[in-house]
């Protein structure tokens, strides 16, 4: 990494040289290139520099023999290495390509897995943890369709996060997610251990291909579910089937058949878009699959163990003993170092 930073850093001299010379300065267009290009790198060269002067405060505390002062330089080195750690985490995510799609809106389905209503159930819990999650955020969540249980559990659903940088936030959740606790409907007291899935795809901000209108099949139908006054009178739920891919997305959270056809087109594209790029990209299905964080949805990435009160993520080995919080949407920390494993292993 230090060997890239110091090129860098070089880099960054040069081109501040650069603009010191007459016949740059006299050109706007040629000035205005190469101040752009020096503030790019300005980031890191700030940070390497602060990383170097915590190294030489930390010697230079190490080699005070006063008594008087030893124990003061023994807090200040202890201080500075935290710093230290800190400010070398900064210069790896400052040297890691940014993702493209952190900035888009997502997309996530959730459905039961192994468990039967007790998944379904888990399936709840995950809904209601990312919708408060989303919330802390300021992000706004559309739910575009659900179907319940009838005990307070779900057997799918799929809802929109949006705002600026949600797929940044939620990337990291795809995969299946472990319950470990007593059911409800458990007499025995007996543990189970229940499976969701979560899928997490950024909305199709631009797409590479076509959708042939010959090629949907639109069917509409009566929104059903609880909601009293509140259920739809007229056919406004909306069904599209891909014919080519056999891919179907439902939408039936709005009142009007043009708001939930708009929905379900804007599911659909996004899920065509992640199912070419899989096609035509098999080094990107290879990272989606193997990259820290990302997770696979054949691969258990969390465990919810409720006896013991604790979340553990499977991919950094990392254990929580915090478990009401985070499902009350408190995952932040977790996010947090999912991330800063991701850029390690990118690093």
């Amino acid at each position: 990494m230090f060997e890239e930073v110091n090129a860098l850093v070089e880099k960054h001299t040069q081109l501040m040289q650069q603009l010191t010379l007459p016949e740059v300065f006299n050109d706007f267009t040629r000035y205005s290139q190469i101040s752009k290009e020096a503030a790019k790198l300005a980031p890191v060269v700030e940070t390497y520099r602060q990383y170097q002067k915590l190294q030489n405060d930390i010697t230079s505390a190490q080699a005070i023999t006063d008594p008087e002062l030893a124990e003061l330089a023994k807090a200040e080195i202890a201080e500075n290495q935290i710093l230290l750690a800190q400010t070398e985490n900064e210069l790896r995510e400052l040297l890691t390509p940014k993702d493209e799609r952190d900035e888009a809106n997502v997309i996530i389905e959730i459905r039961p897995a192994a468990g039967g209503d007790e998944a379904c159930l888990f399936a709840a819990v995950l809904l209601r943890m990312y919708t408060l999650y989303a919330n802390a955020n300021g992000f706004n969540v559309e739910i575009t369709d659900i179907e319940e249980n009838g005990i307070g559990g779900v057997k799918n659903v799929t809802f929109m996060v949006k705002g600026d940088g949600a797929y940044s936030k939620f990337k990291y959740e795809s995969g299946v997610h472990r319950v470990q606790r007593v059911p409800e409907t458990e007499s025995q007291g007996r543990i189970h251990t229940s499976t969701a899935t979560v899928a997490v795809l950024p909305e199709a901000t631009t797409v590479d291909f076509q959708i042939d209108e010959k090629d949907l099949r639109i069917d509409v139908y009566r929104a059903s579910g609880a909601g009293g006054q509140h259920i739809n009178k007229t056919e406004s739920a909306i069904r599209i089937t891909h014919i080519p891919t056999n891919m179907v997305v439902t939408c039936q959270d709005g009142r009007s058949q043009l708001a939930n056809r708009e929905k379900a087109m804007t599911v659909l594209v996004s899920k065509l878009a992640h199912y070419y790029q899989s096609l035509e990209d098999e080094k990107y299905a290879s990272e989606r699959h193997a990259q820290v964080g990302t997770g696979d949805r054949s691969e258990r990435i969390r465990t919810y163990n409720y006896p013991q009160g604790r979340v553990t993520d499977h991919r950094i080995n990392r254990t929580e003993y915090n478990l009401t919080k985070f499902v009350d949407g408190e995952i932040a920390d977790m996010v947090e170092a999912l991330r800063l494993a991701e850029i390690k292993e990118k690093a």
